[in-house]
């Protein structure tokens, strides 16, 4: 086909997410290999994103494609019901991964569904009914984890589903708390948190869901002994701690899981994304040993007719088998260490519109401001229409340079696969470099403010 043939179709018949339909022009992609994308007139595209944060082994890896066309000779597809292979084997690798005491694993489709059956099993283990989840998240846009999300997607799908509180999770750069410090900032989110539950009712909260490393909205990076403290909190409450990781797991973060940066085990984790690098749909969540064990004789009220699917869990199979051979966890950790964050550093230090750069493995974000000594976004939270414009410019400069960005608010995300070469991510921060000079023409203070 034709890109002409593509769009045509795409616009007469496919409704697009998140998106009022007419005013979109979605790029016709032809194929992908490794760190690039390309369109039908072969214009190459360097992936910062990894599509949706979510190609961590990279375009079209041979190895993986091969397993999925393996599995498909084999056998394509065999309900929940049924023990399967490569379904009870993604399982056990999965679990072998996963912090101690988490032996469980159901399967999803997705990360929304994964979120929205970790409450489902949180509520029913604990016959509690609310949950607590912070303002800058999201989980996906199912019923209750859109309730659960705290970023403006929310908002028109309200009213949601019920049992959903919203609490501010720590954020030093623009801490809701006042904070002066890192430490600080833990010391007051973990006290405002205790008080939520405390003036919500202890005893009628199920879960804190939170994500380890919050994504979208912002790469916002845990300070010390934040994770640690959210698990004394829920011991001493009897809550269930359920980790997002649907973003921030299988390499990310330079760990199999973020959680496991800092030592700390949740009783539920929710996973997607990175899992197989999106090359069939696939999420679950990890569930502790205390949790399956409340559902030995009782059902589990839930499932899907796509749980474990076969392909899926081939993929995931052979994913792990080769991020462990290739050693592309270690990989997202040292280009992470090495090359991102200096890479990042020297930016800030030319471009005055970067307010602050935060990140770990291949997670990364650039937060860019009008003015360093007030923290005045480059554009408003939530910004629309010609609002947005300097972060549309942006973008718009990075993709004519051949690289394809994600940006969302005021931020630009630095999220290539973690299987990144050291010469991509420099190739990639110099274009990064030419479009920063169209958010320092909106800068506003003073030159030279750190």
């Amino acid at each position: 086909m034709t890109a002409a043939e593509v769009s045509a179709d795409d616009r007469a018949h496919v409704f697009h997410s998140w998106s009022a339909q007419g005013l979109i022009n979605p790029l016709p992609v032809k194929g992908a290999s490794g760190s690039y994308f390309w369109d039908y007139e072969d214009t190459k595209y360097l992936d910062f994103a990894s599509q949706l944060v979510n190609v961590n082994i990279g375009h079209q890896h041979p190895r993986l494609v091969a397993a999925i066309q393996e599995q498909a000779a084999q056998l394509c597809t065999i309900q929940p019901a049924f023990a399967n292979d490569k379904r009870g084997e993604a399982a056990r690798l999965i679990s072998e991964l996963a912090p101690e005491n988490l032996n469980k694993v159901f399967f999803t489709n997705g990360g929304a569904e994964a979120n929205e059956n970790a409450i489902r099993m949180a509520r029913g283990h604990t016959g509690r009914h609310k949950v607590l989840a912070t303002y800058r998240s999201y989980h996906g846009s199912t019923s209750t984890a859109i309730t659960a999300t705290g970023d403006p997607r929310r908002w028109a799908n309200e009213p949601t589903a019920v049992g959903v509180v919203h609490f501010w999770g720590p954020y030093p750069y623009r801490s809701p708390f006042y904070s002066q410090t890192p430490e600080q900032e833990t010391e007051r989110a973990l006290r405002h948190l205790r008080d939520t539950i405390v003036f919500e009712g202890a005893g009628t909260i199920a879960a804190v869901l939170i994500e380890t490393v919050v994504g979208t909205n912002g790469i916002l990076v845990p300070p010390p002994g934040y994770l640690r403290g959210v698990r004394e909190i829920c011991d001493a409450y009897g809550i269930v701690f359920i980790a997002d990781e649907v973003m921030a797991g299988f390499g990310r973060c330079g760990e199999w899981f973020a959680v496991d940066r800092w030592g700390v085990a949740p009783d539920l984790i929710t996973f997607a994304k990175g899992v197989n690098s999106g090359y069939l749909p696939l999420g679950g969540v990890i569930i502790s040993d205390e949790i399956a064990e409340t559902f030995r004789e009782r059902p589990f009220p839930g499932g899907l007719t796509y749980s474990g699917h076969p392909l899926a869990c081939a993929s995931a199979v052979a994913s792990i088998e080769i991020f462990k051979e290739e050693g592309i966890v270690e990989h997202a950790r040292m280009i992470g260490d090495d090359v991102i964050a200096p890479g990042l550093a020297e930016l800030a230090d030319r471009h005055p519109s970067v307010g602050e750069v935060r990140g770990l493995g291949v997670f990364w974000a650039l937060e860019l401001v009008r003015d360093r000594a007030t923290r005045e976004p480059l554009v408003p939270f939530n910004a629309s229409g010609s609002a947005a414009g300097p972060m549309n410019e942006l973008a718009a400069a990075c993709r004519e340079r051949g690289l394809w960005p994600f940006t969302h608010f005021n931020r630009v995300h630095v999220a290539p696969p973690c299987t990144v070469a050291a010469d991509e991510v420099r190739e990639g921060l110099a274009v990064l470099d030419r479009a920063l000079d169209v958010a320092d023409r909106y800068y506003t203070g003073e030159r030279g403010i750190a």
